[in-house]
């Protein structure tokens, strides 16, 4: 099963809210075509900063099916359809299928905590029935489940496994999986302060939550590591690192949504359990924001 090239800057966009709590339709679309414009390379809707856990089948089919309608095949389309449960996450993949997506980002199981047994188990079984190539995602921050590169690398004689999302913050586990992974599995940085120097060591882009913001810096900085002018990258990065840690400042995407509002883009609104951002987070947002030269 081959699967599209993974390389560049892929954003896990946010689903914005009305202020009654439903998808906004309208600014959902222009999200995405914002993304378009500032040329990413990839969409990565229905992840960890798309709310994903408190969407329904309904609204999680909507924002795949339009993610791919905007898209219009200038970009691949990666939506999450990783659960703690290998049947439900075989069958949401399939969907995604038919909704026109081009992979697959599949979560480590979280709160099961699988053994390494179980957790190979559970991907064979998504990489042989899902039909999408599979786009590993490796988050211990929110699953209690660090999958270690020898776990991740066992999985790598299937074509199938198209790339890893390495969001640990371990910049050795990043390494060992650039250094030791075959020929044609992407390694994707899933941490944006630490995306400039993974992509100097060999990994190939990012699914970004900092792209949300600034499409644009995210897309030069990691063009820029990509080949190999670092200069240009590290001006990129510190550029933008007080944004990226101003965006971490609460759980994501309370932040980045906050800071979408502040540059009147769409809506603050989070689901809960999430609540909006303090005033502290959305002081340093303005801060960083003007830091970066986005401010409006």
């Amino acid at each position: 099963m081959s699967g599209p090239a993974l390389r560049g800057v892929f954003t896990a966009l946010v689903t914005p809210f009305t202020p009654t709590g439903e998808i906004d339709r309208e600014a959902f679309r222009t999200l995405v075509e914002r993304q378009l414009a500032a040329g990413v390379h990839g969409l990565v809707p229905c992840g960890t900063t798309g709310e994903t856990p408190a969407m329904t089948l309904e609204e999680w089919e909507w924002i795949v099916r339009t993610t791919v309608e905007v898209a219009g095949g200038k970009v691949p389309v990666v939506p999450g359809t990783g659960s703690n449960n290998t049947r439900q996450t075989i069958e949401r993949t399939r969907r995604a299928k038919e909704l026109g997506a081009d992979a697959a980002l599949v979560v480590t199981p979280y709160y099961n905590k699988p053994n390494p047994a179980g957790l190979a188990a559970h991907f064979r079984a998504v990489l042989d029935e899902g039909g999408l190539p599979v786009v590993f995602y490796n988050v211990p921050g929110r699953t209690g489940r660090n999958a270690l590169p020898d776990e991740i690398l066992a999985l790598a004689d299937h074509p199938g496994l198209a790339a890893v999302k390495e969001a640990s913050g371990n910049l050795g586990q990043a390494m060992t999986l650039v250094r030791e992974r075959r020929e044609g599995l992407a390694v994707l940085s899933g941490e944006d302060e630490l995306t400039c120097a993974m992509v100097l060591m060999g990994a190939d882009g990012v699914i970004s939550v900092l792209s949300n913001v600034d499409p644009g810096g995210t897309v030069r900085m990691v063009e820029a590591a990509l080949a190999g002018d670092v200069g240009r990258a590290r001006e990129e990065h510190y550029r933008l690192l007080p944004l990226t840690r101003a965006l971490f400042a609460e759980t994501n995407p309370v932040p980045a949504k906050a800071a979408l509002a502040l540059l009147g883009l769409c809506g603050d609104g989070v689901r809960p359990p999430l609540a909006p951002a303090s005033e502290a987070t959305r002081a340093k947002l303005r801060a960083a924001l003007a830091e970066a030269g986005l401010a409006r």
